[in-house]
């Protein structure tokens, strides 16, 4: 908790993975990648090792195996992003709108955590266990909410935990118009954007901070390895009848 006299937090011992889910490959300009050098800028300030990836520059197979070379692909560069994603104690999923939606690359990326989310930590937990995660969306049509609702929902599904205001996000006008880096978008001038934007990063810091005294999630009630050794807390002896 932040001191009486207003000293900040210690967040160095976190580390942070922001994987942006442009249709856009290297070097194109890259919307999201604005909003996300806001929030990265927060957080390494605050002293967070951050690591980033572009995740359509990477070979990223279609499936939901955590590796798809044994399922028939020649190539899956997932196996080697995903240690990156377990070396982060805060995961944001960024990327655009179209139709309304996410792209088909968090799509993808999701997917692909999915495809994981069976294995266990040390203490018998599902591995996401005891991490954080949010996520931001650009765009220059409507759909902010709609996104990030399927994205947090996913994550938290798969064992982490959604601090609260855990999303941000920057549309401009309905219809086509400027996205949020070009000059006359008014996007990084935006407060609200901003706004929520720094209260996002804030709160994941804090979650991630908080869950590591801890010890992570408690592993009480919440073991799949117990589960299936049959020790099940608080659901011995069901009567089916």
């Amino acid at each position: 908790m932040t001191a009486v006299d207003g000293t900040a937090p210690d967040f160095s011992a976190l580390r942070a993975m922001f994987i942006n889910c442009t249709l856009k490959r290297s070097p194109q300009i890259s919307n999201t990648q604005g909003l996300i050098d806001l929030s990265t800028r927060i957080m390494r300030q605050a002293g967070v090792t951050v690591d980033e990836v572009r995740a359509i520059d990477h070979d990223i197979a279609t499936g939901v195996w955590p590796d798809m070379t044994e399922h028939g692909w020649a190539v899956d560069a997932w196996p080697e992003l995903y240690e990156r994603v377990l070396a982060a104690d805060i995961l944001v999923l960024a990327g655009p709108i179209w139709l309304g939606d996410n792209s088909s690359v968090m799509k993808r990326v999701i997917e692909r955590l999915y495809g994981c989310s069976h294995l266990l930590n040390d203490a018998g937990q599902y591995v996401y266990y005891g991490r954080v995660a949010g996520c931001l969306i650009t765009g220059n049509e409507d759909g902010v909410k709609h996104c990030a609702m399927n994205v947090l929902y996913s994550l938290q599904h798969l064992g982490y935990v959604i601090p609260p205001q855990a999303d941000a996000g920057w549309i401009g006008e309905a219809g086509p118009g400027p996205s949020y880096l070009d000059a006359e978008s008014g996007g990084p001038q935006n407060d609200f954007t901003n706004r929520n934007t720094t209260f996002m990063t804030f709160n994941l810091m804090h979650l991630a901070a908080m869950l590591a005294r801890a010890g992570g999630v408690p592993a009480y009630g919440n073991r799949r390895s117990e589960w299936e050794a049959g020790c099940r807390v608080g659901f011995e002896n069901p009567d089916y009848r």
